[in-house]
């Protein structure tokens, strides 16, 4: 559950509440290609060995940080780096670690070396060898102080990184550390461009240089960014000439483009899928996938601040939440609720948590507990003071700012005075989260196959910029979640992780509130999609479209 975590941060995968984002070219519409007629099903052109050529434009809500994968902690900055960088391994379309930069890797019997053997073809995009010397800088870049990286403590779990050849890395622990190879999917950075240099002063971060399936083109601040197809990747070229990023801050104008063929490729909100794609025009034109997103959106307390340093507080709010009416009018049924920080179906995901279900009467208890009474106007207040808290969320999203004016509302009915405010992404970043200046935040969180969640819930991760932004401490999940990385043993890890569902359950640090489905659609012409329990993206190289319906 640590990296990726998209501050949208989902990311923002959030990618898309959780989705990635991509392409294109202007938005005016003397810009626009014609749109090529689709063939029908079992047209000759799907027979056809694929071509190369054309663009994929994917919109995007939010606009990447930075272009160094250490140094982003946004769903919209790890969307488009990962199709700029490779780590050492990678998850498979069915979610199996395999070699990625790394063309095979031997575990120890006991866990604690691992031993890479790197791929010999493999070249940055300006034509330098990819080498050991890069991932022993990148281990170093992570490790240092000076890097202001969220991801640094899976590294400094290793005791011992070496190269006995330019090809061979071997990673030692002093001790068992579950997440050690699923860490290494981290994207390797260029030595011969960054050593010796100031990571966060680095031109990389606007103009990247990596291993991956598509190379740096543009990045026009505030409307686009363009990748083109790397013809040296060591997994064969893509098909697809570009990808590009493009930034419309606004799932309802994203929509219209999308129809318009302006982008070929969106997260869909539900109502999009549930009502306004579902006629015969639409089907023909594109393709809609739904399957379960990896994360989970939520409510979360600053618990710096002194009202929600109280648990019943806390506690309160959550129960007047309805979770069941969030999933039905905001996602129209197509999703689930979430009761803790793990995804249904995982295998840590703990069945028997007792959520507080929605329950009005309660949450005016437990606030008049915490000496919050009824004014005369039926709001609640304390010592002459009205409860009263600003929800903060991100710009364009409305499927957040639905969530967030329902809750409005229930709050409203048990004396809760909430105000709602919207702000652009990169301020909504910069200066609220990693500053801490929030009352309450409706983020989502994506979340790594591995259950760890260190870097989101220990008190040590609390610094500006790290993922513990609500400054959560607690020295009994500490040790958990300590336990819980510190064993290969699963069962052991089970009941680390089940006990900490239990604990955040019961103090309510997050209400958690729902799991979505991710509801990409994406243009007919593009074929190759192959869906699977990874998505619709871990094959994108193998996209590709007919020459006769070819736009770009």
């Amino acid at each position: 559950m640590s990296a990726v975590p998209g501050l949208q941060r989902l990311s923002a995968t959030g990618c898309a509440l959780l989705l990635i984002v991509l392409l294109l070219v202007s938005a005016a519409c003397s810009d626009r290609p014609a749109v090529a007629p689709v063939p029908p099903a079992g047209d000759t052109a799907d027979a056809a060995p694929p071509v190369p050529g054309d663009t994929l434009v994917e919109g995007t809500i939010g606009e990447a940080s930075t272009l160094i994968p250490v140094l982003a902690s946004d769903s919209a900055s790890h969307s488009v780096a990962a199709q700029i960088y490779n780590g050492l391994v990678k998850y498979d379309k069915n979610l199996v670690l395999v070699g990625d930069l790394a063309e095979s890797f031997r575990v120890a019997p006991d866990g604690l070396t691992i031993i890479f053997k790197l791929r010999r073809n493999v070249k940055w995009h300006d034509g330098a060898p990819f080498t050991a010397r890069d991932v022993l800088y990148t281990y170093r870049v992570i490790i240092d102080p000076k890097t202001p990286t969220a991801y640094s403590e899976d590294f400094r779990q290793v005791a011992a990184v070496t190269a006995p050849d330019t090809h061979t890395v071997v990673v030692r622990y002093a001790r068992p550390y579950a997440p050690a190879l699923a860490s290494w999917g981290v994207g390797m950075l260029p030595a011969h461009l960054l050593e010796g240099q100031d990571i966060t002063k680095s031109p990389l971060a606007r103009k990247p240089v990596g291993t991956g399936p598509f190379r740096f083109k543009e990045w026009v601040a505030g409307q686009k960014i363009v990748l083109e197809a790397n013809p040296d990747y060591f997994e064969g070229r893509p098909y697809l000439d570009r990808l590009v990023y493009r930034l419309i801050p606004d799932t309802s104008t994203m929509y219209m483009e999308l129809k318009a063929g302006g982008v070929d490729m969106m997260g869909l909100t539900p109502v999009q899928y549930a009502r306004q794609t579902d006629n015969e025009r639409f089907r023909k034109q594109f393709n809609k996938y739904r399957y379960p997103s990896n994360g989970y959106l939520y409510l979360g307390y600053n618990l710096r601040h002194p009202l929600f340093k109280d648990r019943r507080v806390r506690r309160a709010m959550t129960a007047a939440i309805n979770k069941e009416e969030l999933i039905q009018g905001v996602l129209f049924g197509m999703g689930q609720k979430a009761h803790g920080p793990m995804i249904p179906g995982r295998w840590a995901y703990n069945p028997g948590v007792r959520d507080i279900p929605h329950d009005p009467r309660y949450a005016r208890s437990l606030l008049a507990e915490a000496g919050w009474l009824p004014g005369s106007d039926g709001m609640l207040q304390k010592d002459g003071k009205p409860l009263r808290f600003t929800i903060l969320t991100n710009q364009g999203n409305q499927q957040r700012l639905m969530t967030a004016q329902i809750i409005q509302q229930r709050l409203r009915q048990v004396g809760v005075d909430v105000r709602i405010r919207v702000v652009e992404w990169a301020a909504f970043l910069k200066e609220f989260i990693d500053k801490g200046n929030f009352e309450v935040v409706l983020l989502a969180w994506l979340t790594s196959q591995d259950p760890d969640m260190y870097d989101i819930w220990h008190s040590s991760k609390t610094k500006p910029g790290e993922l513990n932004f609500i400054g959560y401490a607690n020295p009994e999940v500490d040790r958990l979640l300590e336990e819980g990385r510190g064993t290969f043993d699963i069962e052991q890890r089970t009941k680390a992780y089940f006990r900490i569902q239990e604990i955040l359950a019961d103090e309510q640090p997050y209400t958690f509130l729902y799991v979505p489905d991710a509801l990409p659609a994406v243009s007919s012409r593009i074929r190759g999609i192959e869906p699977a329990p990874a998505g619709i993206g871990h094959n994108l190289i193998k996209w590709h479209v007919p020459r006769l319906e070819q736009r770009y």
